[in-house]
């Protein structure tokens, strides 16, 4: 078990995480026809969506309620009520997920109390769901956020008891995916399951709603592609569940709960053994062999993995991110035979105790700075607000996580599966041969031809021997 070493200092220098409020308004942003409105200012909104702007540079349907400096004092219910009548009015969507802000739950918000007025008031709107969620950004994490909205969607859409329905559709496979997931992830894992000929259902669907897609219309104000409410009925008539990353326990707890379905949880999917226990997974729930194809990948990585040991066992690597990121990370590159000299985190999370590493530090960008110089770090892996420490240290830089607003095509990337792994190996192994460990810089003689007539040699001072 790693030791948790907290943080001590009364601010953050250079912050490392993103906001609980926006891992939520990423969960709805992979639901069909889905609008997230969030509850606070127009600043709080603003700064979301040019994060999730930048990181896929695609349009992002994002709402606010809007408050101001009076409703934020005497109450801001009737923001809600009224955002809520607004978007239903212009937009009627299938969704709206309502996730708060640091700003109203200091106030002492109660979006629950707000959404039945809402009910109430406007019956002629019953059809569209709404998923009010408190993700005060004071506190946890992006993907935090994220599962605090899964959990109150499953709520909010499943019937609080299991309807006897499990395995009426044999060939479904529910699949619940993190916040560490991309769009690119959460594609190789539904065509490792359709391999198996089986269905797959992800909750939610990046890869289907944030992918990088031209849509068939200019415009429109809510989400393009992502899990059809349809879909998310038949949950409970799955033959099974996969939950993907350890911070998913509740949602998970919830849909058991709910649904009655088994489910089969993993932690991460960027190791061997990890991908093989899934694959072994999916063939007793299909009951039939690993496809042929799936074989060949996976011969594909054991082969990288001979071709990279050389280069990344022994090194001294840096990791920062949410847990999950964190944990998938440090179970690779130790599977490697390297070390992680510097892990930090912006939260705590129960994954930490089966986390391969020595320490965790909670903590920010500052600290990542100060133990990767310290233990002297070969490698740095992180969002791209870990440029500029990658900078200072002089040391390679490999992009994972959320956000990465300077490099294009990053929230695509697929780390997962045995082709994803298998890339991720190659380009870590890339980074550190380009620090060239262990090169001894040649030797050149003063007396070499290339220095006699070089300017201040002895040929172009006749008075000093030769």
């Amino acid at each position: 078990m790693a030791e948790i070493v907290k943080r001590k200092k009364a601010l953050s220098v250079n912050p490392l995480k993103s906001s609980q409020t926006i891992g939520a308004a990423l969960a709805f942003l992979g639901l069909a026809r889905s609008l997230p409105m969030l509850h606070g200012s127009q600043g709080c909104t603003a700064f979301g969506k040019v994060f999730f702007v930048r990181h896929f540079r695609e349009p992002i349907p994002l709402q606010t309620t809007a408050i101001d400096q009076i409703s934020a004092v005497m109450g801001t219910d009737d923001s809600v009520v009224e955002g809520l009548k607004t978007i239903c009015e212009n937009s009627r969507p299938a969704i709206i997920g309502l996730p708060t802000t640091g700003l109203v739950e200091t106030e002492g918000t109660d979006v629950t109390l707000a959404v039945r007025t809402f009910r109430d008031k406007y019956p002629e709107y019953a059809d569209v769901v709404v998923v009010p969620v408190s993700t005060p950004d004071f506190t946890g994490c992006l993907e935090t956020g994220f599962a605090a909205a899964l959990s109150a969607l499953f709520e909010a859409v499943l019937p609080a008891q299991p309807q006897g329905l499990v395995g009426r559709r044999p060939r479904q496979v529910n699949l619940l995916v993190n916040a560490t997931l991309t769009p690119g992830d959460v594609e190789e894992l539904k065509v490792l399951v359709e391999a198996f000929d089986l269905r797959p259902v992800v909750v939610p669907d990046l890869s289907d709603s944030l992918d990088g897609h031209l849509p068939e219309n200019d415009f429109n104000p809510l989400t393009t592609g992502g899990t059809p409410m349809d879909d998310l009925r038949t949950l409970g008539e799955a033959a099974a569940t996969i939950v993907v990353g350890a911070s998913l326990s509740k949602p998970a707890d919830v849909l058991a709960a709910r649904t009655g379905v088994p489910d089969h949880r993993f932690d991460h999917l960027m190791t061997l053994a990890e991908m093989d226990r899934l694959v072994m997974t999916l063939g007793e729930i299909a009951g039939r062999d690993v496809p042929v194809r799936i074989d060949r990948q996976r011969s594909r990585l054991q082969d990288a993995m001979l071709d990279c040991h050389f280069s990344i066992g022994f090194s001294k690597i840096a990791v920062a991110g949410d847990p999950d990121l964190l944990n998938g990370f440090a179970h690779l590159l130790t599977s490697m035979g390297a070390e992680v000299v510097a892990a930090v985190s912006p939260t705590n999370a129960p994954v930490f105790a089966r986390i391969p590493t020595a320490m965790v530090k909670i903590g920010d960008l500052e600290d990542l700075h100060n133990l990767a110089l310290e233990q002297g770090a070969e490698l740095i892996i992180g969002n791209s607000h870990t440029v500029a420490t990658a900078e200072r240290l002089n040391r390679p830089l490999l992009r994972a996580g959320f956000p990465q607003y300077d490099w294009i095509g990053g929230f695509a990337r697929t780390w997962i599966g045995y082709p994803g792994i298998r890339q991720s190996l190659f380009d870590i192994a890339n980074l550190l041969l380009s620090r060239e460990p262990g090169h001894v810089a040649p030797h050149r003689s003063i007396y070499a031809q290339e220095n006699v007539h070089a300017p201040g040699s002895a040929s172009e001072n006749p008075g000093r021997p030769h």
